[in-house]
């Protein structure tokens, strides 16, 4: 996909998390070929430290920075070194996630625990360590990945969905409260996103067919899709964009 271009990304410092793997590796690259000045994070080292290298050619090379953001001490020493080192956040992408299949019998008050810092608590501490120096600032971008997940009810996904729910929460909470410091802050809602994990997961041609009669649009959305939605939100033709949800779904209701 070529992506429009937005004058007010170039330069711009971005903080991805989830960077290295999924909808992350697009949002990435797409960020990076605006002339941003992209860091992101992940914890598969081997996926992210390809990515690193495959874009390495361009005028602004992304980097990467390994962070485990369920562990709060090691996530805050990361964005105090990331700052320490290219400079204060312009814009923050909470893109990091895992939609871990369960019963429901089957969860532990530590699983639980587990799960909602891997899909809902990090957003918020990563927030709380832009926001002082957006707020020096007086701009500043935060967006958030919600699910279409819970929206449609799916199965065996109660505490992912949970999670998802509370960021659109947490995105309008946060939008009110940063917002008179000029930082916007919104979700982006994707639906069935083609990535290599939901390929393994789901690709069979019933899965297909099913996802596809669920939709207004008869074509799957990619990582790049959802992409275009981040680089828009997070560019100045977006500046009275705040404190909503913003869906790439292509119009899927369910089957």
């Amino acid at each position: 996909m070529l992506h429009a271009t937005y004058p007010s990304l170039a330069g711009q410092r971005v903080i991805i998390t989830g960077g290295g793997t999924g909808i992350g590796v697009a949002i990435v690259e797409a960020f990076a070929r605006q002339g941003a000045h992209v860091t992101f994070l992940d914890i598969a080292e081997e996926a992210s430290r390809a990515l690193e290298a495959r874009l390495a050619d361009l005028p602004q090379r992304p980097v990467f920075r390994y962070c485990d953001l369920t562990d709060l001490a090691g996530l805050a020493a990361t964005f105090a070194e990331i700052e320490a080192t290219f400079g204060a956040a312009d814009i923050l992408i909470n893109n990091a996630a895992n939609d871990d299949r369960h019963q429901i019998e089957n969860v532990t008050p530590a699983y639980w625990d587990e799960r909602i810092a891997v899909n809902l608590r990090h957003q918020y501490f990563c927030a709380q360590a832009v926001a002082p120096a957006m707020r020096a600032k007086k701009r500043g971008v935060i967006l958030n990945l919600g699910s279409i997940s819970w929206h449609l009810a799916q199965a065996n996904l109660s505490i992912y969905m949970t999670a998802k729910a509370g960021i659109e929460g947490l995105t309008r909470g946060l939008a009110r409260d940063l917002g008179v410091d000029g930082i916007r802050v919104n979700c982006i809602i994707p639906g069935a996103v083609r990535t290599p994990r939901q390929e393994r997961l789901w690709h069979t041609p019933q899965a297909e067919a099913v996802i596809l009669q669920g939709q207004c649009l008869q074509l799957r959305v990619e990582p790049e899709d959802v992409a275009a939605l981040a680089l828009f939100l997070a560019s100045d033709n977006a500046a009275k964009c705040a404190g909503r949800e913003y869906y790439v779904d292509a119009g899927w209701y369910g089957a």
